[in-house]
Order: C-alpha cells, then sequence, then structure tokens
C-alpha cells in the first residue's frame, strides 16, 4: 500500500498537519482507547516495587523475578491475542481486554494483599494478560484508523500521546491514591475508570479486521459491512 502511494505519487509532504486537519477525532480516540493498557501496565510493572517493598514487605529481587516471569509470559501472550483478533475481530478482542482490565484490578490487590507470597508471585506474573489482550492486537486496531498515506503520522500521534495523558502519569497517580486513602482498592477504581474511557473511546473506532485499509478514509465503506471481496477470500 505504502510503494502504491509512492507510484500513484500521493505521498503527503506535511502527513503530521494533514492527519490532524483531516482525522483529529481518530487521533484523540485512538489515544484514548490506549488507557486500559497503558496506565495499569505502569501499575503492574513500576509501582508494584514501591507497594511491595513498603506495603507487602517482600524483597525486590522476589518483585524483579515475578515481574520478569510476567514478560515471559506475555511473549505467548501476546502474539496469542493478535492472533484471536485475527480470528473475532481487532475492536472485540480490544473491548474483551479492556473489561477484563477493568475487573482484573481488584482481583489483582486483593490477591497481593493476601501476603502469601506464592499468590503474591502468581497475581504479579498473570497482571500482564489483560494487558497483553489490548496490546496484541493494538498496533493493527490503531494503524488500520487512519489512511494510508497518513497512517504512519497518525497512529504515531495517537499512539504516544497515550504515553503522555496515560503512561507516564500512572505510578504517580497509583503512589498519590495510596498515600490520599490509604487502600490499594483506590488504585483499582483508577484502573476501572481508565478500563471506561478505554471502552468508550474503542466503541467509536471503526474495525477493519481482514477488510480493505488501501483506501482514503473519506472513500471507505461503513465499518459495519463487509466487503465483498472480503468474503470471498
Amino acid at each position: 500500500m505504502f510503494r502504491r502511494v509512492i507510484e500513484e505519487e500521493r505521498v503527503a509532504r506535511t502527513p503530521v498537519i494533514e492527519v490532524i486537519r483531516q482525522q483529529p477525532v481518530m487521533i484523540i480516540l485512538t489515544a484514548l482507547c490506549r488507557m486500559a493498557e497503558q496506565a495499569p501496565f505502569y501499575v503492574f510493572v513500576a509501582f508494584i516495587f514501591t507497594y511491595g517493598t513498603t506495603v507487602l514487605h517482600t524483597s525486590r529481587d522476589f518483585l524483579l523475578t515475578a515481574v520478569l516471569c510476567a514478560a515471559a509470559l506475555s511473549t505467548v501472550s501476546l502474539p496469542l491475542s493478535g492472533h484471536i483478533s485475527d480470528l473475532i475481530g481487532r475492536k472485540r478482542m480490544y473491548l474483551i481486554g479492556a473489561v477484563t482490565m477493568g475487573v482484573f484490578g481488584f482481583v489483582y490487590f486483593w490477591l497481593l494483599n493476601s501476603l502469601i507470597p506464592a499468590v503474591i508471585f502468581i497475581a504479579i506474573v498473570v497482571s500482564l494478560v489483560p494487558h497483553d489482550m489490548m496490546y496484541g492486537c493494538q498496533a493493527a486496531l490503531i494503524a488500520e484508523c487512519f489512511s494510508p498515506r497518513l497512517r504512519y503520522s497518525g497512529s504515531a500521534l495517537g499512539f504516544h500521546l497515550a504515553s503522555i495523558v496515560a503512561g507516564g502519569p500512572a505510578p504517580l497517580i497509583a503512589t498519590a491514591l495510596y498515600a490520599a486513602t490509604g487502600s490499594p482498592y483506590s488504585i483499582a477504581f483508577y484502573i476501572l475508570g481508565c478500563a471506561v474511557v478505554s471502552i468508550v473511546a474503542t466503541l467509536f473506532l471503526p474495525d477493519y479486521t481482514n477488510r480493505d485499509i488501501s483506501q482514503e478514509a473519506a472513500y471507505r465503506p461503513a465499518p459495519g459491512l463487509v466487503l465483498q471481496s472480503a468474503a470471498e477470500s
């Protein structure tokens, strides 16, 4: 598709400006849809070291080992989630992941607060699975929202905007919430809030799974329709 854009001399001269003008809503929605994936991720892999050592009184080596095992499990759950999204649709898979994340925050802290080392270890290891359910199909879901000639810039803006509003502040917000309330479940409600934002944003995103994404946004068929060519293939 990119080669075709070059051959047809349709390369955007100022793609960032053009995508902001033509698809600003998609940039905002793709950023917001990452809330449930981006913010909890940094709670699970960064804030856990503060919470684990100061509240759970576990060693950093124990926590690091658990997080590394969680990352190892992601080498399976990430591509598996992407594959499942090819079968059931990226949007559906992403929504399932966001709903799971909203619930998992409460389960996560309940397991941690058991103070049983084996249970804490399991909670940390499986913590990235709800994240992977979204992240596995996220690149395709976001990229397919943008026209071919603006796809790189549009997806980059939406993707990295979420890092500013969701990922970076997450450990600080989690720390502040626990300091203010003394309850880890305030952080679980924060995760739930992020999940709600992602669910709402994702509902407004188109789903072009296994459909033609070579056309410009203005000429694409309605997201609810299935192309005859896709059905025949």
